[in-house]
């Protein structure tokens, strides 16, 4: 499913802990593991997008994906679960490890 047309698009958002803003950002500009990068190329997504809102320290989420069934297996490879561990120190998780986030509801779409 390679033409951008047919990819399916998801929005989150995601709670930053309050003074990570900066940490946060290094850790994907500077820090990002290039293994996080192939994990998540290989599970179909594509064009992944993470915007802040300074004023609440929410995070928005962005990402193209090929399929539900793939994307949903992410949550179960080795990498993502140490890539959570990481991210702990910078956003708001659930109870069960899992970074707590809100699915948004798509609007608009201009192609």
């Amino acid at each position: 499913m390679s033409d951008r047309t047919s990819r399916i698009r998801k929005s989150i958002v995601m709670q930053l802990k309050p003074g990570k803003q900066e940490e946060y950002r290094a850790s994907h500009n500077e820090g990002f593991w290039p293994e996080m990068g192939i994990m998540l190329k290989a599970h179909g997504a594509h064009n992944y997008h993470i915007a802040l809102l300074e004023e609440s320290n929410l995070l928005f989420a962005y990402v193209e994906i090929e399929s539900e069934e793939l994307w949903a297996k992410v949550k179960d490879t080795e990498i993502c679960k140490k890539w959570w561990a990481w991210m702990e120190e910078y956003i708001v998780f659930n109870p069960d490890h899992t970074p707590f986030s809100t699915p948004l509801k798509e609007m608009f779409f201009l192609a």
